[in-house]
């Protein structure tokens, strides 16, 4: 029973990250129809920097304890610095390939990977050693036990968070003006432009939601693992990745089948892990991404493309 409720926790927990960076996954290619590779890179960067700045800002302010303000400071920190990476991303390499064909973009999103990976393992960013975030957070002991399964603050903090940035997202595709022009430049660029909406602005944005929510996945990625490795690390390459077949098991363009797909990839892995081989969990979910490609490529919630020719 302890194992089934752990596994349970790991899932749900888990998922809660996994869904953050499947959602910028899912709603650039929503809009543009390409996938684009750097964004796990926005998710490592968003973790090193808010490394640093909670570093600096308890060194700067001469404390040895961190205040209950300073997260949210850091996040928002993190937050702003991913959106501008994010936006200068697409302004200055996707928006030129806009008309070109697909394997351009492929090529440059590969491209624009390999760069943010190799500058930030550059030591005037941020150093050649892993970094060890501040407690933000008071996890010293267990909020309390179920059976032999502690129940941790970070925990429902990071539930908590991805869950209130997500029903944020909701609403802002489905039910602001904001959104409507979202998803009428995902049905047709030129039709959405022909009908007075800025297509280039609605595109920056997609790409700073996307940042923003990757940068919170990066943070709260951190404050649970406490140690933060470089972009080139294979763990970060690996997160994006479980990330990304997220987005295709739940149907990839879709928001609400970015979060399902999470859940159900971090319940493959954690179950697996539980009860089959423990060192078989990444295998696990890209058997999972093989068998949905072949079976219901569109995924769960997302539905087969007409194209006419």
């Amino acid at each position: 029973m302890d194992q089934f409720l752990q596994a349970i926790q790991n899932s749900i927990t888990t998922g809660s990250l996994y869904a953050l960076i499947a959602l910028g996954y899912t709603m650039v290619y929503g809009i543009l129809k390409f996938i684009n590779f750097s964004h796990s890179d926005v998710v490592v960067i968003g973790a090193l920097f808010s490394t640093v700045l909670a570093l600096t800002l308890l060194e700067k302010l001469g404390l040895q304890q961190a205040p209950w303000w300073l997260g949210g400071v850091v996040l928002a920190g993190a937050m702003a610095l991913c959106a501008t990476v994010s936006f200068l991303v697409e302004r200055l390499a996707y928006r030129p390939l806009r008309q070109a064909p697909r394997l351009n973009c492929l090529i440059t999103a590969i491209g624009v990977s390999l760069f943010l990976q190799n500058t930030g393992n550059q030591k005037f960013l941020f150093g050649t050693q892993p970094r060890k975030i501040p407690a933000l957070v008071p996890d010293a002991e267990p909020l309390f036990m179920i059976g032999k399964v502690p129940f941790r603050l970070i925990d429902f903090i990071i539930v908590g968070t991805a869950v209130v940035l997500m029903v944020a997202l909701d609403r802002l595709v489905f039910k602001s003006a904001m959104g409507r022009a979202m998803r009428a430049v995902s049905f047709d660029h030129k039709t959405a432009s022909l009908m007075g909406i800025n297509v280039d602005r609605v595109i920056s944005m997609t790409f700073v939601l996307g940042a923003c929510l990757a940068a919170a996945g990066g943070f709260l990625y951190a404050l649970r693992y406490q140690t933060v490795t470089q972009p080139a690390d294979t763990t970060w390459a690996l997160l994006g990745l479980k990330a990304f077949v997220s987005a295709v098991v739940g149907g990839i363009g879709n928001i609400r089948g970015a979060v399902l797909g999470a859940l159900i990839i971090a319940s493959i892995e954690n179950f697996g892990a539980a009860y089959l081989f423990s060192g078989l969990t990444d295998a696990y979910v890209f058997a999972v991404l093989i068998g949905m490609l072949l079976l219901r490529p569109g995924g769960i919630l997302g539905s087969a493309a007409v194209e006419k020719v």
